[in-house]
C-alpha cells in the first residue's frame, strides 16, 4: 500500500515513488500538515515547533497551554473558528447565522483503488491495484457537520488527488460560505508563484511571482474557468527551473468559478489552497444532504518544471480523459469559421468537402450558423433546427454526400446559451438567467440557460441528440461564448447554490451525450480557450486552445498550456494569413509546425490556396501522420522562453529516446545577428542521432551540451525542424 498509518505517531504517510506527503492527528484531534516533498520515513512531527504566539489565540481543548495555537501552526484542513486568522478552506453558519467550526478527528479508511466523486469528474484508474485511497473523518458534534477529507494516491504517476465531503447529520439548517478541497503549509521557505494569466486570444501566460508577506490569489468570478486565470498554479523555490530545484503544483478538476491563493503570514509560513470560489456561493446543507468540494491533483518534483509537467501530462493523458479517443489519434479536420464565417450554403460546403479530401484531410467541421434564423450572431440560439432553405438541402443529405467522399462530418453547437431573439426565448423566457426587474447584461447578445435545472437539460439532451443522429455526426464542437452573470434561477429556493448546481447540470449532460454517443469525438471550446480544464477534459478530450490562430501568437499560448497540460488536448489550426486576428503573415511551414503541437488541423478557404501551398498542405499531413504518434504520446520539453529568448523551440521525444522532433522558430531578427542555438534534451547519452531530413549524424552527448544552431539564413517567423533518429552507440 502506496498509504500507511502510525498508531504510536498517529500519522498518515502517502508515498509515491519519489515523493512523501505527511500529516497528523495531534493530541487534541486536530490535523497537522507535517511534510511534502522527497519520498522519506519516519513520522516528521519533530518539524513542528511551538511558543507562546502574542495574540494568536488557543482552542478551547488546548485550556491554558499558550504554546499551542493553530494560528501558528501547519493544518490539512484550515477551517474558520479554529482560531487560525490564515485563509480557511471551510466556513460554515449554523441555523442562526453564527459564524465558527471545530472539527475534530473521529476516524479513518484505507483501502485499494480510487475514490470516485458522484456527479462529478475526478482521476480514475483502470483497476485497483493502480492507486489508493485514504478516507479522513472529521466531525463537529455542535453543528452536527461530518467532514470526510477524500485522498488518492497514484504512486506510480506521483500524483495525489484531495476532495472532501461534507454531510449534514443534524437537526439544523448549516449554510457553507467557502468551500476549497486543499491546502499545502509549509514551515518555512522562500517561493515564487506562478500562474497563467491572459484574456481573450491571447490565454494561460506564465506569470511568476515572488511570495512576500501577505496573501496574493487567482479567482474567475464568471462562472467558468475563465480565460484570464487557469485553475493550475505551481508554488517552487525562487531558483527552480526547467531541470532543477523543488516545485508544487495544484489542478482543480472543475471547469466553473475557482479560486488559488498563496498566503505567507506572520511567521514565513506559507500556505498554497485551492478550491470553488466564493463568488455567489452561499450553499444550504439542509439535514441529511451532502455537498462534494470538487478533486484537486496535487503532484511534487524535486527535479524542476519539466518534470513536474510531465507527470500532469501523463496523469490527464491516462487518468482523466476517457473513451476511445483517449488514446487515438485524432483526424486532421478543417472547420468552416475563418472560410467563410457565417455565409456559407449546403454546396459551398461540399466544395470546400472536395477540397479538403483532394487534400489528404480527414473531416470537415461545420461551424456556426447552420441552425433556426442564423444569419448573424444576435439571434437564433437554442433553436437547434436546421435550416435546410439556408443548406439547400437537409442535414442528413449534407452529411451523407460528405461521408460519401470519404469524410468525417463535425458540427459546431453552443448549447448552454441561448437568444432572446429565438422561439425558444419567447416559448420558455424563464429558462434564461435573468433577474427579475433587472436588465439583463447580455455578451455577443445572449443570455444563459439555467442548467442547474432538470427540465431544460433533458430538452437539451433531446435537441442534441435530434441533430447528431442525422447522419451520424462523428464531431461535436461544444462551445460557449460568454461569462455567467445574473445569476438567478427561477425555480431554486436558495440562489447561492445555484452556479455549483449549474456545473454539476453540465457535467451531467456532457456525460449523458458521451454515454449515448460514445465514438463521438467531442472538442470543448469557449471562445477558444475560456474553459481550458481537467473537468472539461474529463468528458472532450482535446480543447480548442484559442480563438487566436496566429502561429506566433499561438506559440506563446501553447508554451503556457503546456505547464499543466498534454498536447494531445490542444487543438491548433493552420489558418489564413495575413491571419483574422494579428493581421500577421507568417510562412505556411511555421504555420504547421506550431500547429503540430497540438491536435491538428486547418481553419482557412482551401479554394484561396495557390497550387504551392496545396502542395505544402498534401506535405504537412503527410508528415503529422509520420510523427503523430510521437505528438501524442511523447514527452513535451520546453526549450526556450518565448516570451524573452530569440526563438520559440520545443522537442517531441519517445518514451524510449529512440527518436525526438525539435522545433524552433525565430521571433526576433536583427542586423549582424548573433547565432541562435536549441539545446535538445532527454536523449539517450552516448548514443548518436541521425537527422531524418538530412542525415547528418549527431552525438547525443554534444546537442545536450551545446545544441543546434539554428540556420543563418532564416527570417523572422521562419522555422526549423530537426526530426532524429537514434542509430548506434558512439
Amino acid at each position: 500500500m502506496s498509504i500507511h498509518f502510525d498508531p504510536q505517531t498517529q500519522c498518515f504517510s502517502l508515498h509515491t515513488r519519489s515523493s512523501t506527503y505527511q500529516f497528523q492527528v495531534d493530541r487534541f484531534g486536530y490535523l497537522l500538515h507535517l511534510y511534502y516533498g522527497r519520498r522519506s520515513e519516519g513520522c516528521m512531527d519533530w518539524l513542528l515547533t511551538y511558543a507562546d504566539r502574542g495574540f494568536s489565540g488557543n482552542p478551547g481543548p488546548a485550556g491554558d497551554e499558550r504554546s499551542y495555537s493553530l494560528d501558528a501552526l501547519p493544518q490539512e484542513f484550515p477551517f474558520q473558528g479554529s482560531g487560525d486568522c490564515r485563509s480557511p478552506l471551510l466556513v460554515v453558519r449554523d441555523g442562526k447565522g453564527i459564524f465558527g467550526c471545530d472539527l475534530r478527528y473521529t476516524g479513518h479508511e484505507i483501502q485499494k483503488g480510487k475514490y470516485s466523486l458522484p456527479s462529478l469528474p475526478a482521476v480514475y484508474t483502470e483497476n485497483n491495484s493502480e492507486a489508493d485511497t485514504l478516507r479522513v473523518f472529521l466531525e463537529d458534534r455542535r453543528l452536527g457537520l461530518r467532514v470526510t477529507l477524500l485522498y488518492g494516491v497514484l504512486e506510480d504517476e506521483e500524483i495525489i488527488t484531495r476532495s472532501v465531503l461534507l454531510a449534514n447529520i443534524g437537526t439544523q439548517e448549516l449554510c457553507v460560505e467557502k468551500l476549497q478541497s486543499a491546502c499545502l503549509d509549509f514551515l518555512h521557505g522562500c517561493f515564487d508563484l506562478i500562474s497563467f494569466s491572459g484574456r481573450h486570444a491571447m490565454e494561460r501566460h506564465p506569470d511568476r511571482k515572488k511570495l512576500r508577506f501577505g496573501s496574493f490569489s487567482v479567482e474567475s468570478r464568471r462562472g467558468y474557468s475563465s480565460h484570464q486565470y487557469n485553475p493550475f498554479v505551481i508554488l517552487c523555490d525562487h531558483t527552480a527551473t526547467e531541470t532543477a530545484g523543488r516545485c508544487w503544483a495544484m489542478q482543480f478538476v472543475w471547469s466553473g468559478g475557482f479560486s488559488a491563493e498563496a498566503e505567507v503570514d506572520q511567521y514565513g509560513q506559507t500556505r498554497l489552497q485551492m478550491g470553488l470560489s466564493e463568488w455567489q456561493f452561499s450553499y444550504p446543507l439542509t439535514p441529511g444532504s451532502s455537498l462534494i468540494g470538487p478533486e484537486v491533483i496535487i503532484s511534487f518534483s524535486a527535479e524542476g518544471l519539466e518534470k513536474l509537467s510531465h507527470q500532469f501530462h501523463h496523469c490527464l493523458r491516462k487518468h482523466i480523459c476517457r473513451g476511445p479517443w483517449r488514446d487515438r489519434i485524432r483526424p486532421v479536420l478543417l472547420n468552416s469559421w475563418e472560410a467563410s464565417y457565417l455565409d456559407f450554403t449546403g454546396e459551398s460546403l461540399l466544395k470546400l468537402a472536395e477540397q479538403a479530401r483532394s487534400l489528404g484531410i480527414e473531416m470537415l467541421v461545420m461551424d456556426d450558423g447552420w441552425f433556426g434564423a442564423r444569419s448573424d450572431d444576435c439571434r437564433a440560439l437554442g433553436d437547434w433546427n436546421v435550416n435546410e432553405q439556408k443548406l439547400g438541402m437537409s442535414l442528413s443529405a449534407l452529411v451523407c454526400k460528405i461521408k460519401a467522399m470519404g469524410l468525417k462530418f463535425g458540427i459546431w453547437m453552443e448549447p448552454e446559451m441561448i437568444s432572446e431573439d429565438s422561439d425558444l426565448y419567447r416559448a420558455h423566457p424563464d429558462w434564461a438567467f435573468v433577474i427579475p426587474g433587472k436588465e439583463p447584461v447580455r455578451s455577443r447578445n445572449q443570455l444563459v440557460l439555467d442548467l442547474s435545472r432538470r427540465e431544460i437539460r433533458d430538452w437539451l439532451f433531446h435537441a442534441i441528440c435530434s441533430v447528431l443522429e442525422q447522419g451520424q455526426i462523428d464531431y461535436l464542437k461544444w462551445d460557449l461564448n460568454r461569462s455567467i452573470l445574473d445569476v438567478y434561477s427561477a425555480t431554486a429556493a436558495d440562489q447561492g447554490k445555484v452556479l455549483y448546481d449549474y456545473m454539476l447540470g453540465l457535467y451531467e449532460l456532457l456525460d449523458r451525450i458521451c454515454q449515448r454517443y460514445p465514438e463521438l469525438l467531442i472538442e470543448g471550446c469557449s471562445g477558444g480557450g475560456g474553459r481550458f480544464d481537467a473537468g472539461m477534459l474529463y468528458y472532450s478530450p482535446q480543447i480548442w486552445c484559442s480563438d487566436n490562430t496566429d502561429a506566433i501568437d499561438r506559440i506563446l499560448i501553447q508554451n503556457g498550456s503546456s505547464y499543466g497540460y498534454p498536447v494531445s488536448c490542444m487543438g491548433s489550426h493552420v489558418s489564413a494569413c495575413p491571419n483574422h486576428q494579428t493581421g500577421r503573415s507568417v510562412p505556411m511551414k511555421t504555420r504547421a509546425d506550431v500547429a503540430m503541437c497540438g491536435t491538428f488541423g486547418y481553419e482557412l478557404d482551401l479554394a484561396k490556396l495557390s497550387a504551392e501551398e496545396k502542395a505544402s498542405v498534401r506535405e504537412q499531413i503527410s508528415e503529422f501522420h509520420r510523427t503523430a504518434q510521437l505528438i501524442q504520446n511523447g514527452r513535451f520539453y520546453r526549450l526556450s522562453d518565448p516570451e524573452a529568448d530569440f526563438c520559440g523551440a520545443w522537442e517531441f521525444c519517445s518514451e524510449d529516446a529512440g527518436e525526438a522532433r525539435i522545433t524552433a522558430v525565430l521571433l526576433e531578427k536583427h542586423g549582424n545577428m548573433t547565432p541562435v542555438y536549441v539545446v535538445p534534451r532527454a536523449l539517450t547519452p552516448g548514443s548518436v542521432y541521425r537527422d531524418r531530413d538530412s542525415g547528418v549524424l549527431y552525438p547525443a552527448d554534444a546537442l545536450m551540451e551545446f545544441g543546434l544552431p539554428l540556420p543563418q539564413n532564416l527570417n523572422q517567423y521562419d522555422s526549423q525542424v530537426w526530426c532524429l533518429e537514434k542509430t548506434e552507440t558512439a
